[in-house]
């Protein structure tokens, strides 16, 4: 799934998700140190641990950050 982000640097995050897991993370645009970070720590996590760790994150006066765009993405998917 491919998920259009709102707010932050990174236009956009795919991401896949088999049986509750997080399989891959790709963020398109954004600091790509911090995305490909996240992306690392993230695969092979379970989507609930995922949510509970990065959900609220912001990033400066931002009310969202990448990480909390791909908790976002992640409900969207499990949905």
């Amino acid at each position: 799934m491919i998920y259009a982000t709102k707010g932050v640097c990174a236009t956009a995050i795919d991401v896949e998700v088999k049986d509750g897991i997080v399989e891959k993370v790709n963020f398109i645009n954004g600091c790509s140190g911090n995305t490909q970070g996240v992306a690392r720590l993230v695969e092979g996590m379970p989507v609930e641990e995922v949510v509970s760790r990065l959900e609220g994150i912001r990033c400066g006066r931002k009310d969202t950050s990448c990480p909390d765009q791909l908790v976002k993405a992640l409900k969207e998917i499990t949905a």
